[in-house]
């Protein structure tokens, strides 16, 4: 073995060996990176060394942090222990599990990672075989994830750092050279069909009569629904309280454990607000001043006379305030197609492609291999075979109401996008310790301290 390999596999084993409380408890945000420079007036530093990106082995720990780590334990009731009814017990969209928690296992978060090289997508991998934290294995898996869809650091051209762009400080030591960023955006679309058909599986007359907040309350397309007595009319919820339906808070999850990981690695792991969405996504009202950016797909309702009362759109040239990004395509692939036209030909399709993805042929849940590798013995099958799926006027009710808001409202979802971002990014990059040397009591830990004799 080498010397560098080595060096890796003391950091890897420092890295696993770190205590998780230790991290948890002297976890701070270190701003400054190698090579930075810091206005501050009395506490102003110019970094005398060059900037020091983050290594291969170093960017795909965090990678791994991104993707799947195995499968989920489907560990919920099948039946109402009131009555012995069965009940909704196969909600999830993937059964594949992930490093930080997800409703309904949805998994609508991807990544892009941003460093010196270019722009990246990060794919999803299937779970490896068994955990192995070694840097081969690790570099391997990384570099099948990438997919460059920029050949340079995503940014705003040089000038353009202000607001909108960048909020005040940030835009002197964000998404400089020699940091790598993990940027997370959020499919909310999928999970939003799905999420509607869970909360129409309540009990008889717990099922509640969805109203459009956005459209002076009226029926969401349910009012068949509610007349005959398959939703009640008691129980009004508004489209607009359920929001993005919980789906982003993943994304938030999954950023707050790659930020501990990297600060048990001793690098600085910064986790704040991102270029502005529209802006970085390529929102075509901002495109003609800073460019596509990351190029996503938007759709632009045809403006309706209604907009002006329900969204506050006075006139046909304002129509653009309720773009939206509905996915992303590299080299004429799909990286990201939310469930929603123009990516399906109607709501019609699109629902049946999320109800397909889970009960078709080659659906999560016809997959009884996966599901002997879960369970011990025959319970795996056993599951499958006694765990209820949708009643089929759940699937028909969550399609009027899909239906209904994108001949309403021109967009699927209307009252939240359907890509969402969540406005906020990790940074990490090698830190300045001359820095924190100089002005910090306690500016750096031991993992910081060790990380160049350990990791480089």
């Amino acid at each position: 073995m080498t010397v560098q390999r080595d060096v890796r596999r003391q950091g890897l084993d420092d890295l696993v060996a770190h205590p998780l409380l230790e991290t948890i408890w002297r976890r701070r945000t270190h701003r400054v990176s190698r090579g930075a420079s810091v206005p501050a007036g009395p506490m102003s530093y110019r970094s005398p060394h060059p900037p020091m990106p983050l290594d291969e082995l170093e960017e795909a720990v965090l990678i791994a942090l991104t993707g799947c780590s195995g499968l989920t334990m489907p560990d919920r009731p099948l039946e109402d222990p009131r009555d012995g009814s069965p009940i909704m017990a196969k909600p999830n969209l993937n059964m594949v599990g992930r490093t930080a928690a997800s409703p309904d296992n949805a998994q609508g978060t991807h990544f892009f990672m941003i460093n010196d090289s270019g722009t990246y997508f990060l794919r999803k991998l299937p779970p490896a075989p068994e955990l192995r934290f070694e840097p081969d294995t690790l570099i391997a898996r990384a570099r099948l994830a990438k997919v460059k869809v920029l050949d340079h650091r995503l940014d705003v051209p040089a000038g353009k750092r202000d607001f909108p762009a960048y909020l005040d400080a940030n835009r002197f030591l964000s998404n400089i050279p020699g940091t790598t960023i993990f940027l997370p955006v959020v499919d909310l679309s999928h999970q939003y069909i799905n999420a509607l058909m869970f909360l129409l599986t309540q009990p008889e007359g717990a099922r509640p009569a969805l109203v459009d907040d956005r459209n002076f309350y009226r029926s969401a397309g349910v009012r068949k629904w509610v007349k005959s007595g398959f939703l009640n009319a008691d129980i009004k919820v508004p489209l607009g309280a359920l929001g993005p339906m919980r789906t982003q808070i993943e994304a938030d999850l999954l950023v707050q454990n790659m930020m501990l990981v990297a600060d048990g690695m001793g690098l600085g792991a910064w986790i704040h607000g991102t270029i502005h969405p529209q802006i970085m996504l390529g929102d075509p009202k901002f495109a003609p001043e800073y460019g596509r950016m990351l190029g996503f797909d938007f759709v632009v309702p045809k403006f309706r006379l209604a907009d002006a009362v329900r969204w506050q759109v006075p006139l046909p040239k304002y129509a653009a305030a309720r773009s939206h990004p509905i996915g992303l395509r590299s080299g004429g692939e799909h990286l990201i197609k939310a469930a929603c036209p123009p990516n399906f030909t109607s709501m019609e399709h699109a629902v049946a492609s999320v109800v397909r993805a889970k009960f078709g042929p080659d659906g999560i849940y016809s997959d009884r291999a996966t599901f002997a590798s879960i369970y011990k013995g025959d319970y795996g099958q056993r599951y499958l075979a006694e765990a209820s799926d949708y009643d089929q006027r759940v699937i028909d009710c969550t399609l009027d109401v899909c239906t209904y808001l994108h001949a309403t409202h021109g967009r699927f979802p209307a009252h939240t996008d359907a890509v969402h971002v969540p406005g906020i990014w990790l940074q990490t990059h090698h830190i300045e310790p001359e820095y924190y040397a100089e002005f910090f009591t306690h500016g750096t830990t031991e993992a910081h301290r060790r990380h160049q004799a350990r990791w480089h």
